[in-house]
């Protein structure tokens, strides 16, 4: 599975490169009006790569095909997960990091961001990289696999910071999700900044701001 992308860069000769996943039911354009208000905190020129996932049947939305990183078929713990989905996702995922490595930059300068299901995607692939990333954004989302996560993250995904930021008041995916999430990546030993917001399933202009700084911390050490 090769992904289409929408790609923008904030100079020339970038970097350092961010791919950026979207939710579900939208494509690679969703975040592309957020590379403006990113673009003076970056230390240096940067690529977005905002992939458009697959359209596919989703079974939570009574197997309505759209764009989806993996199907769905439901937010709770107990609920069975797309195994196939989310590996074939992972491998296009790897395979997009592999190109900015062949464009000259360094997994050190590269940062997996997402929103949602994207940032679901996000944390999964970033866990079960051989070295460490510029940083993990995970963005209103959940952990997939999470009785895998012990056995299936690497040594040097410790080293990759994670970001996380959710909705107080997200009614599709409760805070409660992210903040099990964010206790799990703790425990295993992953450094996470977690921000919550007064906001519902979205981004708001804080959480850019706060996108902001983080970003010009982890692309700055690297």
């Amino acid at each position: 599975m090769t992904l289409e992308c929408v790609e923008l860069t904030t100079g020339p000769s970038p970097a350092a490169s961010i791919i950026w996943m979207h939710g579900l039911g939208a494509d690679g354009h969703d975040f592309e009006p957020i590379v403006p208000a990113l673009r003076p905190r970056l230390p240096c020129a940067t690529r977005f790569v905002f992939p458009h996932a697959p359209v596919r049947p989703v079974t939570l939305n009574g197997g309505y095909p759209m764009r989806a990183w993996y199907d769905i078929f439901g937010f709770d713990r107990q609920s069975r997960q797309d195994i196939e989905g989310i590996r074939a996702t992972d491998v296009a995922i790897c395979e997009l990091i592999a190109r900015e490595n062949a464009r000259g930059v360094a997994n050190g300068r590269i940062v997996l961001a997402g929103f949602s299901q994207g940032g679901a995607m996000a944390v999964y692939t970033g866990a079960r990289q051989a070295v460490a990333l510029a940083g993990i954004m995970a963005l209103s989302c959940y952990l997939l696999q999470p009785e895998r996560l012990a056995a299936e993250h690497t040594a040097a995904s410790l080293q990759s910071p994670i970001f996380m930021a959710h909705g107080n008041h997200d009614e599709l995916l409760p805070v409660a999700l992210g903040t099990q999430t964010r206790d799990l990546l703790q425990r295993t030993g992953y450094s996470v900044t977690w921000h919550a917001y007064p906001m519902a399933h979205s981004v708001s202009p804080e959480e850019v701001d706060d996108i902001g700084g983080w970003l010009a911390t982890v692309l700055s050490a690297a």
